[in-house]
């Protein structure tokens, strides 16, 4: 007996040691995600202060819409003694947006779903003189218009205007007028201070991704070529494809801050007044790299597909994936290095020649993942030729029967 209550005592303390352990690994786990958050809050507000970025751009907003809720209630609160005050700092709260253009469309919508709300809320009040009763006439009425696509996030705002009218169980034609001058002083106040206290230009997030690009492309290149130059495996190159992936985003990421960027420049006083504001790259300039982004993911897709090249092939590869990434390394230096990038697409086209004649050649062993990687650099070559000082000529692919090879 007492053997059975010394095997029980020994499995409770074994499993009281598996839950210490269990708890003591969550702690530390609930510990450590902290501290990296306190980290990560930490190197953004020093961020915020030392340096121009996201971080500083979020903190000049924030302080923006906190004084124009300020300045709102000063006015409708302090200054007007308004009975609904309160309704001019919370519209020119939310009416400090990202960009000057969405703080206007944002304030019109906003305004528009107020007085729909409040209107309908008033009438269902007199219908009924009853709160309950005015709340389940008014309400579905109020959600269902807050949910048309033309009004967007501020659709919200309809039955939110219903719900103070019934709220406050004040809906004379005093008091209507009162919330809808409170709302239309917020909504002034809150596009005033977005458009004429530091206006958002939304510029920087289009120049550093243009910045970044042909370094990463650049950089994915040279490391394939490296990697080519050796023995590689499959793993190396799925981890180019999965780089390639990641550039492929960041063309993604352009062209939403190029929208950003074209909708801060709309109506924005501050896009004239800012000495530190300058135009967006073109348009055009997403579209080419679009296509080198992509040409450089089916390259690195293909050799995650190529198990077996000919004698020769790899190094030939190597050459013009280098010289490839040089002419991207210099397309953001000065006039100066043009004939290196010429020098560089000379020698991507030499080694491009060899490859179509290894492909045309019928006495050396071909394989349909050459085929391919033929036809992708091609494409990559000649994508790469409007970034080439001396016009397309110099990074043309080769014509005849390698051209058609490829083909």
């Amino acid at each position: 007996m007492s053997d059975k209550v010394s095997g029980k005592w020994w499995k409770v303390e074994g499993k009281g040691r598996e839950l210490g352990k269990a708890g003591h690994f969550a702690w530390r786990s609930i510990t450590g995600s902290i501290t990296r958050e306190v980290d990560a809050v930490w190197r953004s507000a020093r961020r915020g202060v030392t340096e121009a970025g996201p971080e500083r751009d979020t903190a000049v907003q924030s302080l923006k819409a906190a004084g124009a809720a300020l300045l709102a209630w000063a006015v409708a609160g302090w200054w007007w003694n308004a009975p609904m005050a309160l309704l001019a700092p919370w519209t020119a709260l939310f009416l400090v947006q990202r960009t000057v253009y969405r703080s206007l469309v944002s304030g019109l919508q906003q305004f528009a779903v107020v007085v729909a709300g409040t209107l309908i809320a008033a009438g269902a009040g007199v219908l009924t003189h009853d709160t309950m009763a005015a709340m389940a006439l008014a309400l579905p009425l109020t959600v269902l218009l807050g949910n048309y696509a033309r009004f967007g996030a501020e659709g919200l705002y309809a039955p939110t205007a219903a719900l103070f009218v019934l709220g406050y169980g004040s809906y004379t034609g005093f008091d209507i007028l009162h919330r809808l001058l409170e709302t239309l002083l917020g909504a002034v106040i809150g596009i005033c201070v977005n458009a004429f206290v530091l206006p958002p230009v939304h510029s920087r997030d289009v120049r550093r991704l243009r910045g970044r690009l042909p370094e990463e492309c650049a950089d994915l290149l040279h490391t394939a070529a490296d990697g080519l130059d050796g023995p590689y495996d499959l793993e190396q190159a799925r981890g180019w494809y999965d780089r390639a992936v990641q550039i492929t985003d960041v063309v993604t990421d352009l062209r939403a801050a190029r929208r950003w960027s074209e909708e801060g420049h709309r109506l924005n006083p501050g896009h004239r007044m800012r000495r530190s504001v300058s135009e967006p790259p073109r348009a055009g300039w997403d579209l080419t790299w679009d296509r080198i982004a992509e040409d450089i993911r089916a390259t690195m897709r293909t050799l995650t597909e190529a198990t077996v090249l000919p004698d020769g092939v790899p190094g030939i590869l190597a050459t013009l994936l280098r010289a490839a990434g040089d002419v991207l390394d210099l397309q953001q230096s000065d006039g100066t290095d043009g004939r290196r990038r010429a020098e560089a697409a000379s020698t991507a086209a030499e080694a491009l020649r060899r490859l179509t004649h290894v492909l045309a050649d019928g006495r050396s062993e071909t394989t349909p993942e050459l085929g391919g990687l033929t036809a992708d650099t091609q494409r990559l070559l000649d994508d790469l030729a409007p970034l080439l000082p001396t016009g397309r000529e110099t990074a043309r692919r080769p014509a005849g029967p390698g051209r058609a090879a490829a083909g």
